[in-house]
């Protein structure tokens, strides 16, 4: 249901810009309006992971410098048939986590030293897992198209506020200024609607890939709880990549509405405790954090004073 429901948001999208078009420009404006659509979609599918990889400053890992990490996501990345993603480390406090990649063959995942800090394994199994199935369902695609072709209908009605319609037809100027005024706003609840849909789904497929649904629901409550109280700069800096991260990184704005992300979280874990009840798991995950015990987490889940299992 989720997916057919996504295609209708994205399918509304897409006829939203050829309307601003006609609004602004009539038969031509359209025309124009598609064209604009497609160059800018073609640019971000083949940079969208490396532009937010460096909007967010991330470092990539690998065997050697995070053994524990690149082998937890090779493991999940085999269960759910993918190749082996890139591993991104983000310096951020705010404990979050993020899948980016025009496909499966060209994908990363990124997550931050504060989710290694204060997740445990089977957690930070179920926050991979999710975006894992972010990957495997091609949202990352999805996501950017439909971030960029919102933006772009922004950039257009501003164009239009500024310089006025031209074209056949030549639409009543009423029509442009409701058009300038309320497109924008139409194509961020649409992008919004298509970034909860896939929450949910990536939820779902996460918990079945990881096997343990329940350490997701634990997991993102922790997340939930830790985004609330520590503020991300970066995604303040850059906020049409926050519907990428598994939480909602931007202050504020985290109730399930239209004008929302993200689902509310305690919608997203009764779900994968229901999950859970149909699978048959109902033990606990473990307390600590990351894979080291016996001391103290390190900002990179290890233990204190040089290169923990996250690496550092």
């Amino acid at each position: 249901m989720n997916v057919v429901k996504t295609g209708m948001l994205l399918a509304a999208l897409t006829a939203l810009f050829g309307v601003v078009g006609y609004g602004l420009g009539g038969g031509n404006g359209m025309w124009i309006a598609l064209v604009i659509a497609a160059g800018t979609n073609l640019f971000a599918w083949w940079n969208s992971d490396r532009m937010a990889l460096a909007a967010h400053k991330a470092q990539e890992a690998d065997p050697a410098s995070a053994p524990e990490l690149y082998q937890l996501v090779g493991e999940l990345a085999q269960k759910a048939g993918l190749p082996m993603p890139r591993v991104y480390i983000l310096h951020e406090d705010q404990p979050n986590a993020f899948a980016t990649g025009r496909n499966p063959q060209n994908s990363a995942v990124a997550i931050s030293t504060g989710l290694l800090r204060i997740l445990n394994r089977d957690e930070i199994a179920g926050v991979m897992a999710h975006e894992l199935a972010h990957i495997k369902n091609r949202d990352t695609l999805l996501m950017t198209v439909s971030a960029t072709v919102a933006g772009a209908i922004s950039t257009l009605a501003q164009f239009g506020f500024l310089f006025g319609g031209r074209g056949d037809g030549r639409p009543h100027p009423a029509m442009r200024i409701l058009t300038m005024l309320l497109a924008p706003m139409a194509a961020a609840i649409i992008q919004f609607a298509i970034s909860r849909a896939r929450e949910y789904v990536a939820d779902r497929d996460g918990g079945l890939i990881s096997g343990r649904p329940d350490a997701l629901a634990s997991a993102l409550l922790k997340l939930e709880a830790g985004a609330r109280g520590i503020p991300n700069p970066q995604a303040e800096q850059h906020p049409a990549t926050a519907p990428l991260f598994i939480v909602n990184p931007l202050a504020g704005g985290r109730i399930d509405n239209m004008f929302s992300t993200h689902p509310a979280t305690q919608n997203r874990v009764a779900a994968l405790h229901q999950l859970a009840q149909e699978m048959g798991v109902t033990g606990a995950p473990p307390s600590g954090g990351g894979f080291a015990s016996g001391a103290p987490a390190s900002p990179w889940g290890g233990r204190p004073g040089g290169r923990g299992p996250w690496g550092g």
